[in-house]
């Protein structure tokens, strides 16, 4: 088999369980997390590591924004033996009292964006493993952490998130927004992969705040902080799947 277009990677080169920020500095962070880590291919918004933690054998790859660039990562990770995904992202808040730093574990995502639909209708569901989704939050539980649990939406237009947009998902009981879950959730689920998502909250819309308006930078420091957090729960998850 030829390497991947994007990734640059061959069947053999990865391990069966990947984690998937978008961010690649986040891939690093999440090395620094694990016992070893080893680079292995690293083109356009796609960073892929290998590395151990607690004995399990894992691969990290960064998808860059959004559900077309996350959609790339999935095929071609699945093209060369990756079979569980687990996105580590940060998302915006959409129910009052979810705060800043918060994490949230996804049920489901809303296809508010062009790529699954792509794939398939948009009446299927867009919808997590549930041994990955429960895995999650059982880790988070060990970890002594709370989580919101329930759906999201994935939406392709960060900046035409209009005040009618945030109001229909706030009343269709949405937890946040973020750019690639649904994507993720529809490919895997159509290829009898697993997928599931935790992401950290770094701005809430309903109550008038985005991320990168606090601090001036793109994280306020409370995000930062449970980035790591979160990226320790789902480094613990893989152990159990």
């Amino acid at each position: 088999m030829a390497k991947q277009p994007h990734l640059l990677v061959e069947e053999g080169d990865l391990n069966d369980i990947a984690l998937i920020p978008g961010d690649p500095g986040r891939v690093d962070r999440i090395a620094k997390q694990c016992d070893s880590s080893e680079v292995v291919a690293e083109n356009r918004e796609y960073k892929v590591v290998n590395a151990t933690f607690e004995g399990r054998e894992l691969t990290i790859c960064s998808t860059g924004i959004g559900c077309p660039s996350a959609a790339i990562a999935v095929e071609e990770l699945a093209a060369v033996g990756v079979e569980t995904f687990i996105r580590v992202g940060t998302t915006g808040a959409l129910q009052r009292g979810i705060e800043i730093g918060d994490m949230i574990v996804a049920t489901g995502a809303a296809k508010n964006e062009g790529t699954s639909k792509r794939y398939e209708d948009v009446e299927y569901p867009a919808v997590p493993d549930y041994d990955v989704l429960t895995s999650l939050v059982d880790s988070a539980e060990a970890n002594d952490e709370d989580v919101h649990v329930g759906p999201i939406a994935s939406d392709d237009a960060f900046y035409a998130e209009t005040d009618e947009y945030v109001a229909d998902w706030e009343a269709a009981g949405m937890l946040s927004v973020e750019m690639e879950a649904a994507a993720v959730f529809s490919i895997t689920r159509r290829k009898g992969l697993r997928a599931g998502a935790i992401c950290t909250v770094d701005g809430n819309l309903v109550e008038g705040t985005q991320k990168g308006e606090t601090e001036g930078e793109e994280l306020p420091e409370k995000a930062k902080n449970n980035v790591e957090r979160a990226i320790r729960i789902a480094l613990t998850a893989t152990t159990e799947l």
